[in-house]
């Protein structure tokens, strides 16, 4: 098959616009369509559509049910469905979060898991909390060292939490980190029969975090709001008012006791 130049010499901000023109075609029919369709209805050399729809089949973007035909893939459902979960949970979360701010006067966080980390997706803060570290919206932290990342490990059975200490290594970064799987077992235990968590300088020196579940209508954990605070400064009264900021926001993302 002939070479086309065209996708070699084009700039990135081109081969994206062919990108997302491809992904159009896609979506406008429900069955796979053929290579040769889709490069009379885009405009582009089969050679190149072929090269790009191949790139976005690797990354799952594309699935090929046969030689020669695409259609969307499944990764773009999982995407969908993670931006859709964290935009829903961030508007249900976003006004309870203020005022608990306003309550304790201390940084208030929503944090969802992705693989192997949390990631900071809103917070209520300000100057006065006194805090030296804030983790910024989007910032990301391994699990195991954090208050919302104990939630999810809780949540997970004994087989994924080992999968995920070996993956990791359960590297430390203060000395108060848990890097040994035993003392983690034992710390998620301690979660599971409590229903909160805790994050005793293990990510930061000087910072604790007190951590309680987001459940969506299926009654799976769909995030965590954790409050922190400067070491000797954490208040214990703030858990019950965090526990019941945590409730409200789940129930009115569907969730209900019991289910």
């Amino acid at each position: 098959m002939k070479k086309d130049p065209a996708l070699t010499t084009a700039p990135t901000i081109q081969v994206i616009e062919r990108m997302f023109t491809l992904i159009d075609v896609l979506a406008s029919r429900e069955e796979a369509i053929s290579l040769k369709e889709i490069s009379q209805k885009t405009g582009l050399h089969p050679s190149t559509a072929h090269r790009i729809l191949n790139d976005l089949a690797t990354g799952r973007f594309v699935d090929r049910p046969e030689a020669g035909s695409y259609r969307l893939g499944m990764r773009l459902l999982e995407l969908g469905n993670l931006v859709k979960g964290r935009l829903n949970v961030r508007d249900a979360a976003l006004a309870p979060m203020r005022d608990l701010h306003k309550l304790i006067q201390q940084p208030v966080n929503l944090s969802m898991r992705q693989g192997d980390e949390i990631v900071y997706i809103e917070r209520a803060y300000s100057e006065r909390s006194g805090m030296q570290v804030v983790r910024a919206i989007g910032g990301r932290a391994p699990l195991h060292l954090t208050s919302v990342g104990k939630l999810f490990l809780a949540a997970d059975d004994p087989l994924r939490v080992r999968s995920y200490a070996t993956r990791t290594g359960l590297a430390g970064q203060t000395r108060n980190s848990i890097t040994q799987l035993q003392v983690l077992e034992r710390e998620l235990s301690r979660v599971n029969q409590s229903g909160f968590a805790r994050d005793n300088e293990e990510l930061e020196l000087g910072v604790r975090c007190i951590a309680a579940g987001i459940y969506d209508d299926q009654g799976k954990l769909l995030a965590g709001l954790s409050i922190s605070a400067p070491a000797d400064r954490l208040d214990e009264s703030w858990l019950p008012k965090l526990q019941e900021t945590a409730k409200a926001i789940s129930e009115t993302l569907g969730h209900h006791e019991g289910r």
